[in-house]
């Protein structure tokens, strides 16, 4: 159980976007990412659209917020989940430059959000081990 979370939930966006471009999800190959699937008359008159895309970008934040929890708990974990966590984003990065259908807006803030799993990773995990150590900058010589 300990090693399936190890798996940087980054990786399910990556799978789904994937799945929908090869037109492996019911038909919606190469997705219309603009697509509205609902739409809300706000109070103001303006009319709110929630698009496909849109929902793809939120549930990948949703993963990052999962992934930067993951990264306060130091366990012997930690080194295969950095290491899985920049997998995936060496995947999304190829995948941005080489796949025609990854060429959108949403894949590209998919991109970024991995990014930052990695770096937010990393970064959490070493002020906790700084922390965990006792290691304290001294500025006065």
């Amino acid at each position: 159980m300990h090693m399936l979370l190890a798996i940087p939930f980054t990786i399910i966006p990556l799978i789904v976007y994937n799945f929908t471009g090869l037109g492996l999800l019911g038909g919606y190959s190469d997705a219309n990412w603009d697509h509205a699937i609902m739409s809300i008359t706000m109070v103001s008159g303006a009319q709110f659209k929630l698009t496909v895309g849109a929902l793809m970008v939120l549930a990948g934040l949703v993963f990052l917020f999962v992934e930067i929890l993951k990264a306060t708990h130091t366990s012997s974990n930690s080194i295969f989940d950095h290491a899985a966590s920049m997998a995936v984003f060496v995947v999304y990065l190829i995948e941005f430059i080489a796949v025609s259908y990854c060429a959108t807006w949403v894949f590209f803030i998919l991109l970024f959000i991995s990014l930052i799993d990695v770096i937010g990773g990393f970064s959490i995990t070493i002020r906790g081990a700084r922390r965990d150590f006792g290691y304290e900058r001294s500025d006065q010589l």
